[in-house]
């Protein structure tokens, strides 16, 4: 069984195809997210508050992927974490990094199941297994800020 998933959006949230939702406001980096990893990128974002300013968008549509959301975070932070439970290759990551080499490049990090064959299991631990964890994305977030 999958455990219930955590609740990010309130009661006001609209959901509008192509648009990414702004979580968290952020000056230092932009972590983008989706599915699960929203709310582990939120609870990230609190973590590193005072010492890390973390923008959190949960970008719940790939295609249409929310380009202008993309390249206002890469403007505005100047760097960007993308956290997916999905691989590295040919998902969230990769369509960010896309736009970023296009449009204004970035130092970049992405938190997702790497090049490798995932195994049954519990939800929770197969998230873990892969790195799919609060703790990947705080070190994604660390290390990029870092870089800029």
């Amino acid at each position: 069984n999958r455990p219930k998933s955590p609740v990010v959006c309130g009661n006001n949230y609209k959901f509008v195809l192509g648009r990414a939702a702004t979580m968290k406001l952020g000056t230092d980096v932009t972590i983008i997210a989706t599915g699960l990893m929203v709310a582990k990128a939120i609870e990230v974002a609190n973590r590193l508050k005072g010492r890390i300013d973390c923008r959190v968008l949960n970008m719940s549509t790939l295609k249409p992927l929310d380009e202008d959301a993309v390249v206002q975070a890469a403007v505005e932070t100047g760097a960007i974490v993308t956290a997916e439970e999905h691989l590295e290759h040919g998902g969230l990551g990769s369509m960010v990094a896309a736009v970023v080499a296009k449009h204004r490049p970035v130092p970049m990090n992405l938190v997702a199941i790497k090049d490798t064959y995932a195994k049954s299991g519990k939800p929770d631990e197969l998230l873990d297994a892969h790195g799919l964890s609060a703790a990947a994305i705080e070190e994604a977030v660390t290390s990029v800020v870092a870089r800029k």
